[in-house]
């Protein structure tokens, strides 16, 4: 077991024999978390289209939620002065929350580049390639001191630092928090991407002394594509009194080289056993490949992003990689089906509407039909995510990531 502090601690109660796969439960003050799991991604302190209370019943056992957005909007000392989020959203289970430093990519160089987790976006990608000028306005600027941010809400500009970090997460009282950090884009030279993590590296410091000593705190290992630099911090970031370790930062142009990455990571950790996150990723086969190289929890928003834009899960032999295991229900073909979204799926919605249904709702722009499809996404992860566990814990895990990818 590793602990930390009275009211954070993490146990492995099972190994996969043959991969780094683990399975553990983190205790924190507001509850247990049993991993693997995904963590559902409440940006606002709300998962989109789906109350706290119903994300409980459904087995969420904790979310996470944006520092920087909730700075803004409604404020980090309101919400103080509410009692912490988890009071004011009704939330009684763990919190995390992150450091606003991935703003500075998506706001920053990452909107200006086009650049994704993994990968670019598509149109953004045409534009690198034709060699054209490109255009989007950056809402963040990094500088040694912190990030410059121009609020997307009221345009003002605000200065947030390492300092000013673990303050507003300090604010808003979640469990468990991230360091300060800069989250690179691919397409920047090495030059800069080293300079972006040796300037983490400094922000990482400062943020394990600034930070709330009654929240659990984790360090996030940076350095783009580039493996020498991903080892480099990895050793840093070990070598610090974090209570957990992250992975962030941009992870090369597919999901082959996020592999390799992560597996030359979890190679310099070794036998570290503190617990270990991956923010931003997601996927069905992003759980399986990241769960068997070592990883604990996860991140990410698209149960309930590609809901919203028709989107919805689906097992296999229906679902598979070539489709990433979803359906597009505004298809002509589901207007007349009489059967689930998922054959296999008990969620509410699974139980209770058809595809021909929700084929309507999407169609009709019915503002239900995003609950719907956020309830039935978010379950069918939720209930993978417990399968993993399980075949951690009973030996075949192996088997289950072959029935899931081939």
């Amino acid at each position: 077991m590793w602990g930390i502090m009275g009211d954070f601690s993490f146990e492995i109660v099972a190994r996969d024999k043959g991969s780094r796969a683990r399975a553990g439960v983190i205790k924190t003050r507001h509850g247990e978390i049993e991993t693997p799991y995904l963590v559902p991604v409440g940006t606002c302190g709300t998962v989109r289209g789906v109350d706290p209370k119903l994300l409980e019943g459904m087995g969420g056992q904790c979310m996470l939620a944006n520092t920087y957005h909730l700075h803004f909007q409604p404020g980090d000392e309101l919400i103080k002065k509410m009692g912490g989020l988890g009071k004011f959203i009704n939330w009684n289970k763990p919190i995390f929350t992150d450091s606003g430093g991935f703003q500075a990519f998506s706001l920053g160089l990452g909107a200006v580049h086009g650049s994704r987790k993994i990968g670019y976006f598509p149109e953004e990608r045409e534009v690198k390639d034709s060699g054209k000028k490109e255009g989007k306005e950056r809402l963040a600027k990094v500088n040694d001191s912190g990030i410059v941010f121009q609020s997307s809400y009221d345009m003002s500009y605000e200065l947030m630092t390492p300092k000013k970090s673990m303050e507003i997460q300090s604010n808003l009282g979640a469990d468990i928090i991230m360091a300060f950090d800069e989250c690179t884009s691919q397409r920047s030279e090495k030059e800069y991407i080293r300079k972006a993590m040796e300037r983490t590296h400094r922000w990482a410091i400062q943020s394990l002394e600034h930070h709330d000593k009654n929240q659990a705190l984790y360090g996030i290992i940076q350095g783009g594509s580039f493996k020498d630099l991903r080892k480099e911090s990895t050793d840093f970031i070990k070598s610090q009194g974090f209570d957990g370790i992250a992975v962030g930062g941009s992870l090369g142009e597919g999901k082959k080289e996020m592999n390799e990455l992560l597996g030359c990571i979890m190679e310099c950790l070794g036998e570290d056993n503190r617990p270990r996150h991956m923010l931003g990723i997601g996927w069905v086969d992003d759980l399986f490949e990241c769960i068997e190289r070592g990883m604990d929890t996860f991140d990410c928003v698209q149960m309930t992003r590609i809901a919203r834009h028709g989107n919805l899960y689906v097992s296999p032999p229906e679902g598979n990689l070539k489709n990433k295991f979803k359906i597009k229900i505004s298809k002509t073909k589901y207007e007349e089906d009489k059967g689930p979204i998922d054959g296999i799926c008990r969620c509410y919605t699974c139980l209770n509407y058809s595809r021909a249904y929700l084929n309507h709702l999407y169609k009709a722009k019915e503002l239900s039909y995003h609950g719907l499809a956020s309830i039935h996404n978010i379950h069918f992860i939720l209930d993978l995510v417990k399968q993993i566990r399980e075949s951690i814990i009973n030996g075949n895990f192996s088997e289950l990531k072959r029935k899931w990818l081939g």
